[in-house]
């Protein structure tokens, strides 16, 4: 359970980097657009706040990694930061868009899930 736990933290670890890259720096372009179903006016007005969501997902994705370096050791770092990853995700499908909980909120709890089996 211990690698199966690691594989999926490693997986929500990267689409948090996705997640930064989408938000900080593609968030006006085509792959943005698309992403969040926005107007380019839209995301030109939002994409200040836009940046700074990025960089909050970039934190994340450092939580996780940092968890993931640390071996066996690493076990509440990686509760803490899934937790974190969990929370924004049912806050996000309840406020913002129900695929967040999917996209987001479920692979933290397959996570946090495999690693209390560990």
């Amino acid at each position: 359970m211990f690698l199966a736990s690691n594989i999926v933290i490693a997986l929500v670890a990267l689409l948090h980097i996705y997640f930064l890259v989408l938000e900080m720096f593609l968030w006006d372009k085509p792959a943005g657009l698309k992403a969040f179903g926005q107007t380019l006016e839209a995301a030109k007005a939002s994409k200040v706040l836009a940046a700074n969501q990025g960089l909050y997902n970039g934190f994340l994705a450092a939580g996780l990694i940092w968890g993931l370096a640390s071996g066996a050791d690493g076990t509440p770092v990686k509760v803490f930061f899934l937790g974190c990853v969990l929370v924004a995700g049912v806050y996000g499908a309840a406020t913002a868009s129900r695929k967040i909980l999917f996209v987001q909120a479920l692979p933290a709890g397959v996570g946090l899930a495999l690693l209390c089996l560990s």
